[in-house]
């Protein structure tokens, strides 16, 4: 039977049986219209809520230490030809072991810092109180000074208002408290079985996600997860490397200039520095009220040491150990921490360039599938298709083509 010529075929087919911008359009209506179903019928999504909740922060965990852990792991089997389960117990006994130091030996040292610390404010506080006054006792500052004054008094006063409330609502809120303590100490605990069983069973992981995979996506799918997991191995390691040797940085620094509480300022530093790009600034403001309280001249040994530090951390650690290893613009990468503070907080700032990552690795790939089977790209602006992909069958594709 002869086919119709096209121009006997009606509007109707021209526009929106054969025409690939209306089924586009058509597809996006019916995602959205798919999310905006979703949304009414949400209350039987919030089980599914509670459970991830409690869920995913052990797995977290976990997945946080599988890729700091899982390098060395590798190198204990492969290299020495140690089996994998004698490996993980290993490194197991050695973690344990430098925490139980850790508890015996640094929780005590600063235990003692924070105790001095809340002792010594008051008479912080008063210096700064004093040094003010001395730095408003001219005449021509008088009005000035009246109001810092009247700030002063303000504080005060709503501090002790605050103090008188602080009894009752600790009663109130123990029970959640309590609560809070029960996550974490489950999360700690939970959290080395479900790595242990991530480094044992490491290799089968993606197998048992790509099997449930049609065979065509197979390859594709495993690049993918692979391209993800080195994505985010990168990222966790690196991070915390550069957060180890940020603290130690800023430790050393701050003992060289005499700072109080260095060993303090110093973890909570390197902590800080998880938080991409301001990280290490914030880490400077408790640094500098308590050299406000010592001297001036302690707050310019200060700067100082944050400038070495970030010279030190942005030309030698950043570059050796991170890299660009995300391959994201730095632009690109305030406005992801943008978004993700001002929507999740803290814990977004943290998160959200890894996730961002994770989509762009998605989404990526599938406007390359869509470039290669779209007439909309000339050859020349196709990405190239998978190794698994013959060369030969894409030539010959290509002669049929024509």
């Amino acid at each position: 039977m002869r086919e119709t010529p096209e121009k006997n075929k009606s509007w109707f087919y021209k526009w929106f049986l054969n025409n690939q911008l209306t089924v586009i359009l058509i597809n996006i209506f019916l995602v959205f219209l798919i999310i905006f179903l979703f949304s009414k019928i949400s209350f039987v999504f919030q089980p599914v809520g509670q459970i991830l909740g409690i869920i995913m922060p052990p797995v977290i965990l976990a997945l946080v230490l599988y890729y700091l852990i899982n390098p060395l792991i590798n190198v204990l089997e492969n290299k020495l030809h140690v089996n994998r389960i004698i490996s993980i117990a290993f490194v197991f006994i050695i973690i344990l072991a430098l925490l139980i130091w850790g508890v015996m030996s640094l929780i005590p040292f600063v235990q003692s810092q924070i105790d001095s610390l809340v002792k010594n404010w008051p008479q912080y506080w008063d210096s700064l109180n004093k040094s003010l006054q001395n730095m408003f006792s001219d005449p021509k500052l008088h009005l000035v000074k009246e109001r810092l004054v009247a700030t002063n008094a303000s504080i005060t006063k709503n501090f002790e208002k605050s103090m008188s409330h602080v009894l009752p609502q600790t009663m109130n809120n123990l029970s959640s408290a309590v609560s809070v303590l029960t996550n974490v100490v489950m999360i700690l605990l939970t959290a080395p079985f479900i790595l242990f069983f991530m480094l044992k069973d490491d290799k089968k992981f993606k197998v048992s996600v790509v099997k449930f995979v049609p065979n065509r996506l197979k390859k594709s799918v495993s690049d993918m997860l692979s391209e993800i997991s080195q994505a985010l191995s990168s990222y966790i390691t690196g991070q915390l490397t550069v957060a180890f040797w940020v603290a130690v940085m800023f430790f050393v620094g701050y003992l060289i200039i005499g700072q109080r509480y260095a060993l303090i300022l110093g973890i909570v530093a390197g902590i800080l520095n998880l938080i991409p790009y301001i990280g290490s600034a914030l880490a400077l403001i408790p640094s500098l009220v308590i050299a406000a309280f010592i001297a001036p001249s302690m707050v310019i040994k200060v700067l100082i040491v944050f400038a070495v530090e970030q010279t030190i951390e942005t030309r030698v650690i950043s570059p050796i150990i991170v890299g660009n290893k995300m391959q994201m613009h730095p632009v690109t990468t305030i406005l992801v921490l943008l978004v993700s503070a001002g929507l999740y907080g803290l814990v977004g700032m943290i998160a959200g360039i890894p996730i961002f990552a994770i989509l762009k690795i998605i989404c990526t790939r599938i406007f390359n599938w869509f470039k290669r089977n779209s007439s909309w790209y000339d050859d020349e602006d196709v990405e190239p298709l998978d190794e698994a992909t013959p060369a030969k069958d894409t030539e010959t594709s290509k002669k049929n083509h024509k």
